[in-house]
């Protein structure tokens, strides 16, 4: 699923979480949040941390992966970026 939107992202957490059978609360506890902050994922609320945004996603055995795009807004079939190099990167400046 290509993430475009804090909906799509509220969408694909809230699909994964019910195909794995977990109540918001088992999920939170799972990631390391409470229960109301994975409610307001799921709801789309755009004021999310990053950090707790890839805790959620890795407790549902979900990955964010950052592809680059062509110049035409396409992707690109060059591969995918290293997240962490690029976060390192980032950070240095």
């Amino acid at each position: 699923m290509q993430i475009k939107s804090i909906r799509d992202l509220a969408s694909a957490v809230r699909g994964r979480r019910q195909d794995l059978g977990l109540s918001q609360a088992e999920i939170a506890a799972r990631a390391g949040v409470s229960r109301d902050w994975v409610n307001q994922i799921e709801a789309g609320k755009p004021k999310a941390e990053f950090g707790l945004v890839l805790r959620l996603l890795d407790a549902l055995g979900l990955q964010l992966d950052v592809v680059p795009r062509d110049q035409g807004g396409h992707l690109s079939t060059r591969g995918s970026v290293d997240l962490d190099a690029l976060l390192d990167e980032y950070g240095e400046r």
